[in-house]
């Protein structure tokens, strides 16, 4: 699933759940549903994040990306 995608859906589970025609039991599936997607989305530009950290200026004054990578010390 996309960033987008995400996005979208949870945008579509907030529009359900404010309308407030959904029953109790739809209305806990539907909560439900968007806090995994809102964790998808959380991850996504978590990721995005640390891959535009990662963003080295070269010498020659190009730009290029390498791996994020952990180091435990």
């Amino acid at each position: 699933m996309t960033f987008e995608s995400a996005l979208k859906k949870l945008e579509e589970i907030v529009t359900s759940l404010e309308k407030g025609d959904v029953s109790l039991d739809d209305a806990i599936v539907l909560f439900e549903e968007g806090i995994k997607t809102s964790k998808i989305c959380k991850e996504k530009l978590e990721n995005a994040e640390k891959k535009i950290k990662e963003l080295i200026k070269n010498s020659d004054g190009t730009f290029s990306l390498s791996d994020f990578h952990f180091e435990i010390q």
